[in-house]
């Protein structure tokens, strides 16, 4: 089956490449799923370079979400799955014509849901909604993240705002704003104008932020910890600075703010399984209507892995890249 493999860490446009690699045989429990489409997220690049929470047996199969139809199940699972078109995540091995996957983790995909939003339905928006629980916040507060353009701050602030709650989305150029305006997210505030904290405490008014969500790190984590209310949150879900936090003293002291990380796979791994269904079924709900828009920005073919990951590395995407295999 045709694959997108590495057999070093490194760059993922320099060390990935297409092979023929062995059909998948489903153990006990499992199934093999034909795959339509797979996202490239950025922890699947960052698995590549070697430098994520978990690290693949070389030559490995890169990938972790994909949409596609079960063409076999592995024994004791349903034969009546066969056929049945469903998303995957927290696999691995996606970037090929054909993977397995636990039947148990299985989403099955209504009609009403296409399919380039099915093939990122789970990981970055299932990320988005377990971390707005994990907030613990209500109808009513107001909660701030930065990197709000991104694939889960885009998410995270269609949710909140479909629960009532009142995010300032934080951007890190004034065109940030007009991408978000685009996806119908307000109360987006550009850090490249020198005053921009003085626009975010003019938006709340006299009310708290109860919780901040740091993508970020570096010295943004200090700016979030500034901004934040007495008995804040702050969150620190990544790091696209490439730099560790950078907090004062004083906030953490004075405001008494708590600081925790947030890593998706450990989270969902906790999670008791009817949460799971109830955040899983709110998800499909609020993407089938509408509320949460999971848009494309590019779909490759698996022959045209290099050219996808450098899409899916570029600046100003709108977005999702998706890798095509049916």
């Amino acid at each position: 089956m045709r694959s997108a493999i590495h057999d070093v860490f490194g760059d993922p446009a320099s060390v990935l490449y297409l092979a023929d690699m062995p059909l998948p045989e489903p153990a006990a429990g499992d199934v093999r799923i034909r795959t339509i489409l797979s996202p490239i997220h950025n922890h699947d690049l960052w698995t590549v370079r070697g430098a994520y929470g978990y690290k693949p047996v070389l030559p490995a199969i890169g990938g972790s979400e994909a949409v596609g139809f079960v063409d076999a199940v592995g024994p004791d699972v349903d034969k009546a799955l066969i056929g049945k078109r469903v998303v995957a995540a927290g696999v691995h091995g996606t970037w090929a014509e054909q993977f397995t996957a636990p039947a148990a983790s299985l989403v099955p995909v209504p009609d009403v849901i296409s399919d380039e939003a099915a093939a990122q339905l789970i990981a970055m928006p299932f990320s988005a909604i377990s971390l707005l629980e994990f907030l613990n916040v209500e109808r009513g507060d107001w909660i701030i993240q930065n990197a709000a353009n991104g694939a889960v701050g885009k998410t995270l602030a269609m949710l909140a705002h479909s629960r009532g709650i009142h995010m300032i989305n934080l951007v890190r150029r004034d065109g940030g704003i007009d991408e978000l305006s685009a996806f119908g997210i307000g109360n987006a505030v550009s850090t490249a104008a020198p005053d921009w904290k003085a626009k975010v405490r003019a938006m709340i008014g006299d009310a708290p932020i109860r919780a901040a969500v740091d993508s970020v790190g570096g010295v943004a984590s200090n700016d979030l910890a500034d901004l934040l209310g007495e008995n804040g949150l702050l969150v620190s879900f990544g790091t696209a600075a490439g730099k560790p936090m950078q907090i004062a003293s004083r906030a953490v002291i004075f405001k008494q703010l708590t600081i925790k990380g947030f890593w998706g796979i450990k989270i969902s791994a906790a999670m008791p399984a009817e949460e799971r269904r109830r955040l899983i079924s709110e998800l499909i709900t609020r993407v089938a209507s509408g509320e949460v828009k999971l848009p494309v920005e590019a779909a490759y073919d698996i022959t045209e892995i290099s050219e996808a990951v450098k899409s899916s590395l570029a600046p100003g995407k709108t977005g999702k890249v998706l890798l095509k295999l049916l």
